[in-house]
């Protein structure tokens, strides 16, 4: 009886070792996750680079390395490149800034850029830099246009008869078309000629009217450079750059059926883990019990002889 408890408590123990062993990976702490001071792009979109500057009690094992997506683009490391960061860094920079303006007259112009501006680059470092005016360009951001009422009149003088037909409809005036619009009719003195009546003349006042469009300057664009010493002073940091490269998403492939996608996505860990357990344990039970009849027998034998 007393082998049986020993047997059973040997299976016990080895049932509660196993089981914190097979869930060991699954609920251990993943490392501290890192994130970058700065991120810089390519062009085209095909590099990514991430900037860690990282203390040394920081771990760079937090350092993302997994793929992701973004902006049309799939990427993946491809380096991981370690810099030991000097005590001071600095270097020449131009910065180029753009903003817009209603006038274009050079006074206005400079007082929308300040002599001197603060600016800080994407990698960190920061400086004052300097207006360079020989580098100021203002260009013409867009045109509009306007309409607007324009008007003339004409006299027709000594008209037999206050009659349109001796009008013009239309007229010329400043490279522009004009339609006839008002008439004002105004009569001449009767006059004689050699004893006979000339009888009633008129003169009409003709007023024409158009439309007249022109063009104007909305606004200008000023660009200029800035330049200048950019610095910083590392304290006591390394910097990581991990470089991903970028692919183009290919299109998109029908979804699987769901069932499979759900059955590839189960946790066999779950199942076979227990599994473990319980067969660790069966077989502890199994030798108790084989133990147990071997004693047996081994009494039974002896109480024959």
């Amino acid at each position: 009886m007393k082998k049986l408890t020993a047997v059973c408590a040997l299976a016990l123990a080895l049932t509660m070792a196993l089981s914190p062993a097979a869930h060991a990976a699954e609920w251990a702490d993943p490392a501290q996750v890192c994130y970058p001071s700065s991120v810089t792009q390519n062009e085209d979109g095909t590099e990514i680079r991430k900037f860690y500057d990282l203390s040394p009690e920081d771990d760079p094992t937090g350092i993302p390395r997994s793929d992701f997506e973004q902006d049309g683009y799939h990427y993946t490391l491809v380096d991981l490149l370690k810099q030991e960061l000097p005590e001071h860094e600095s270097r020449q920079h131009t910065e180029t800034v753009t903003l817009e303006s209603k006038n274009k007259d050079m006074a206005s112009v400079l007082a929308l850029l300040p002599q001197e501006k603060e600016f800080i680059t994407d990698d960190g470092l920061s400086g004052t830099l300097t207006l360079r005016l020989d580098t100021v360009q203002v260009d013409v951001s867009g045109y509009g246009s306007s309409t607007r009422q324009v008007s003339a009149t004409r006299s027709y003088p000594n008209l037999a008869g206050q009659d349109t037909q001796y009008i013009p409809k239309t007229i010329q005036d400043g490279g522009r078309t004009l339609t006839l619009q008002d008439v004002n009719w105004q009569t001449d003195n009767t006059g004689s000629l050699d004893g006979y009546a000339l009888g009633d003349r008129y003169t009409a006042v003709a007023t024409y009217t158009g439309s007249a469009t022109s063009s104007y300057v909305k606004g200008y664009t000023v660009s200029a450079d800035y330049t200048g010493t950019v610095s910083r002073i590392a304290l006591n940091k390394t910097r990581y750059v991990a470089i991903f490269e970028g692919t183009p998403l290919q299109p998109v492939e029908p979804a699987a059926d769901t069932a499979n996608t759900a059955a590839s996505a189960f946790h066999w860990a779950y199942v076979l883990v227990p599994l473990g357990v319980i067969a660790a344990a069966g077989g502890g039970i199994g030798i108790a019990l084989f133990l147990k009849r071997r004693g047996e027998l081994a009494e039974d034998g002896n109480g024959n002889e």
